[in-house]
């Protein structure tokens, strides 16, 4: 089974005088990229975050938001009272002097230094609460990949059996290439007004045709699609094997398509090709 790049997950905590929310989203990406900005306060936890989100995701370009939300009174910062007062002195004086009415008040609480940035060491109890809570959210977001992991693995699947059923077609038109080939030969020949020597001249359409035999090429291509499959039911992370796979994929059809020199034959090759670009750009979001 594969999964997705693409994921999305929340979950909300409810602690002691506070809450806390966190929400992962990421999309796809080469390597793993987090994004991760923890507040302040809880800024000691960071490494231990970042190995529980590494671990959890693998790849992709992820976006972790952090969010604390206080909710009893307890919680609440300290108001710098004697800065404050400071500020409505002033803001007072201000403007009485210029004859204006304000909110002195709500002004000084929005200026710096209202407000005691008193740091607290964050409880051990706090501490797990919150990594627990990182790990909900990253359940419900690698269940999010896994479902969008089985819609990928779906498309992939109609679009190897679509490569199937044109490589399917290709035998039909071997014995007719076969024969215009000889026919083209024959004429040329014809225009030169040359004697022709059959036995020799069989020879050598052998030998022509052998430089445009596509056997091998059918044979490696059906066991390219086969591992491809196969690889869909592994377990663990595939995207970039998968991509391997794909560029195999995509050598034969192109030798395939330098051998067709036939039209028919060309118009399958062309269907194979818009089949393999539509799996290189689903890969791309394969964990």
């Amino acid at each position: 089974m594969i999964r997705s790049m693409t994921g999305f997950g929340k979950a909300v905590a409810q602690l002691p005088g506070k809450k806390v929310t966190v929400e992962i989203k990421s999309l796809n990406s080469k390597g793993l990229d987090l994004n991760l900005r923890l507040p302040g306060s809880h800024r000691e936890m960071e490494v231990d975050v970042r190995d529980l989100l590494a671990n959890g995701i693998q790849r992709g370009k992820a976006d972790i938001g952090f969010y604390v939300e206080l909710t009893g009174a307890d919680e609440a910062p300290a108001i710098n009272a004697e800065v404050v007062k400071g500020y409505v002195r002033q803001l007072n004086g201000i403007a009485r002097e210029l004859g204006l009415e304000s909110d002195v008040l709500s002004l000084a609480m929005r200026m710096p230094d209202a407000l005691k940035n008193e740091s607290r060491e964050v409880s051990d109890e706090e501490k797990k609460a919150i990594l627990d809570t990182f790990s909900e959210a990253l359940e419900k977001f690698n269940t999010f990949r896994s479902r969008e992991g089985d819609h990928l693995e779906e498309d992939l699947r109609g679009n190897i059996q679509t490569i199937r059923d044109l490589l399917a077609a290709v035998p039909q038109f071997e014995e007719e290439r076969i024969v215009n080939t000889r026919e083209r030969m024959l004429k040329a020949l014809e225009n030169l007004e040359a004697k022709v020597d059959e036995n020799r001249f069989e020879q050598e359409l052998v030998f022509y045709l052998e430089k445009y035999d596509v056997n091998e090429e059918k044979v490696r291509l059906a066991g390219h699609l086969d591992h491809f499959v196969e690889s869909l039911a592994e377990s663990g992370v595939h995207g970039r094997k998968l991509g391997f796979i794909s560029q195999e994929i995509g050598r034969e059809i192109n030798t395939l398509g330098s051998k067709a020199n036939h039209v028919e034959m060309q118009k399958l090759v062309v269907g194979m090709k818009e089949e393999l670009e539509k799996i290189k750009e689903q890969v791309l979001n394969v964990l």
